[in-house]
């Protein structure tokens, strides 16, 4: 088992900077990819990033490319994610999940992961 724990989120204007970190504890070594996802009001779960824990390469959503960045510290079981220039669009619920499977590191996909956290919401104000 795997518990992640976000924080980091608020509220912030387009332009603006967050900084999200996940937590994890548990049995933090069976996981090869942890990921980033968001999800806003009436709309469907987004892969946002994801972090192959092995190797520490990275994959992002379009939408994101450019703006966001993930990292890992590993000492501290901890993932960030790094969130610059954002937009209202960016607004959302954004999890941080844990993946078993070494598939993952094809790209962010909801089914690949085991372990969720619960939330952080993230508000850009225009």
């Amino acid at each position: 088992q795997v518990q992640l724990v976000e924080s980091g989120g608020g509220s912030v204007q387009a332009g603006g900077s967050l900084r999200l970190s996940c937590a994890a504890s548990g049995y933090t070594s069976s996981s090869n990819c942890m990921g980033w996802f968001r999800q806003a009001p009436g709309k469907e779960r987004e892969g946002v990033a994801r972090i192959y824990t092995g190797g520490g390469s990275t994959y992002y959503a379009d939408s994101v490319k450019g703006r966001f960045t993930i990292s890992q510290d590993n000492a501290k079981n901890t993932v960030y994610l790094q969130m610059n220039s954002l937009k209202p669009e960016d607004t959302a619920m954004y999890y941080c999940a844990a993946a078993v499977t070494p598939s993952c590191w094809y790209g962010i996909f909801g089914y690949d992961y085991n372990y969720w956290g619960q939330g952080t919401q993230v508000t850009v104000s225009s």
